[in-house]
């Protein structure tokens, strides 16, 4: 973000104003955007759901919601900008109480046309809302409008293409932000800065230096309260699909033309355009389903033991896989990705494997090369490691591996924003590089639907793992078929 904000001029409408979503994220996000002055007197958030609230009962909700970010004259400042009204999404009756709301408070707050539809309800409402923020003629004829979309955007390929019919029916791609928090956070940002600002990276970001990469998000928790959700999703869907196909997506591409939304989609979707697309056959050979048992902890339950879980459920709490992009610059590298519940420590980071060096430096050096590592660590550190080749300090010429660390300081994590408030920012920008497009979407939605077909049809193995480790044996076997091993072991 910029040192010097200039003021954004904007109403937020907020369908789920009173959910938990708006409460933990949304409203300490715009708060923060307040603080640094990016909002300041020319904006308005109309928050709408079904609770019968006041602007006072609602303001004071705000308030709660931020009380511990700022001094009271702040918090008090802020939640005056914020006004609520009952809304029922399914009863077209009641957006022209919107429509009223919007172009009232577009002049009282002098905010020049520019509106932010939020979508943060259930997902079966939102090609209902877009349809009707079209028909019943919410949208501005002076500024901007803008379409920002939780995940998930549909449960497979068909659905998501329905979805997106109906969010087209008013809106063009460029004005759809479909919301992936993880392309908010700092180290994910921090991938094009390491790859296209270093020459020596971006010289040997190719087949000819680098043996594979690995991209992995696991999670120490289990299913906890969402099984609901969860048993209907799985790994795959729930982390596969959105974050772990965003951050390969850095990865995987070719060096844009600019640093311009335009161009970071248009490189990402030539990737992903090129990205094998597997079979039956492929899936099972390719790619691991597991499901947490037991652990040695008597909390930890084995996955159909939870609450609301199936005892019968296969559903895959564990993915592994191997992804194939057919491009000059990737051809024969293999990118594994793999996400999980209840392994042995939350851990989101990619690994950049490169080439063992076949130089020979004589008879002590016996298979001691290893093999250099790029790793970005991006959750729970912040940090940039690098082990490389260097000299032991013996007598005789030998090698070890020594490792070179650079950690997010404390001073720059105060000022790292939160990854809503990024995505906040760019919205109202019209900066869409760190959100999803339909060509991404829907190729990431034809990759998953021809696993989740195999699995649907129990056409491959349900791999069990303890609790509290890093996934399933058959993973490694995955990566060993191969001559290659997982960098992470947790």
């Amino acid at each position: 973000m910029d040192n010097k904000p200039k003021e954004l001029r904007l109403i937020l409408l907020l369908f789920g104003g009173t959910g938990d979503l708006a409460k933990r994220k949304l409203y300490p996000s715009l708060f923060n955007l307040f603080k640094k002055g990016y909002l300041q007197e020319h904006f308005a958030v109309i928050g709408t759901a079904r609770k019968d609230l006041d602007d006072d009962k609602f303001q004071e909700l705000v308030r709660e919601s931020i009380a511990n970010n700022g001094d009271e004259g702040q918090v008090k400042s802020f939640a005056a900008h914020f006004h609520y009204t009952h809304h029922d999404v399914t009863d077209l009756k009641d957006y022209s109480k919107l429509k009223d709301l919007l172009n009232k408070y577009n002049e009282e707050y002098d905010a020049q046309g520019n509106r932010i539809f939020y979508m943060s309800v259930a997902p079966r409402f939102f090609g209902q809302i877009a349809e009707a923020i079209k028909s019943e003629g919410l949208m501005s004829d002076d500024g901007y409008n803008r379409l920002m979309v939780e995940k998930p955007f549909g449960t497979s390929y068909e659905t998501a293409e329905k979805l997106q019919k109906q969010l087209e029916s008013g809106f063009s791609d460029n004005q759809i932000f479909r919301i992936d928090h993880y392309l908010g956070k700092e180290m994910v940002q921090n991938i094009p800065a390491i790859r296209f600002g270093n020459p020596l990276i971006d010289a040997t970001w190719n087949k000819d230096y680098i043996k594979n990469i690995q991209v992995t998000l696991a999670e120490k928790l289990g299913v906890e309260e969402r099984a609901g959700y969860y048993n209907t999703a799985g790994a795959l869907l729930d982390m596969i699909q959105n974050h772990t196909f965003q951050i390969v997506g850095w990865l995987a591409m070719e060096k844009p033309a600019s640093f311009s939304d335009k161009d970071i989609r248009a490189a990402k979707n030539a990737a992903f355009s090129k990205l094998k697309i597997y079979d039956e056959e492929g899936v099972k050979n390719n790619f691991v389903r597991g499901q947490y048992g037991k652990g040695r902890e008597v909390w930890q339950k084995a996955y159909t033991e939870e609450p609301d879980v199936p005892s019968d459920s296969k559903n895959d709490t564990y993915v592994a896989g191997r992804l194939q992009f057919d491009t000059d610059r990737w051809q024969g590298v293999p990118f594994y990705v793999r996400t999980g519940k209840r392994l042995s420590e939350k851990q989101t980071r990619v690994d950049i494997v490169y080439k063992k060096s076949a130089f020979d430096f004589g008879e002590f050096n016996q298979d001691k090369l290893e093999e250099p590592v790029l790793s970005i660590l991006i959750d729970p550190v912040g940090r940039i490691e690098f082990s490389l080749n260097g000299k032991d300090v013996t007598t005789e010429f030998q090698t070890r591996s020594d490792l070179l660390s650079w950690q997010v300081s404390d001073k720059d994590k105060e000022l790292t924003p939160d990854p809503y408030e990024r995505m906040f920012h760019d919205a109202m920008n019209g900066d869409g590089s760190n959100f999803a497009d339909w060509t991404g979407v829907s190729i990431s939605w034809k990759f998953v639907d021809q696993i989740a077909k195999t699995w649907d049809e129990d056409k491959a193995p349900l791999e069990t793992y303890e609790s509290a480790t890093m996934g399933p044996v058959a993973a490694d076997r995955l990566l060993a078929e191969t001559g290659d091993r997982w960098i992470y072991r947790g």
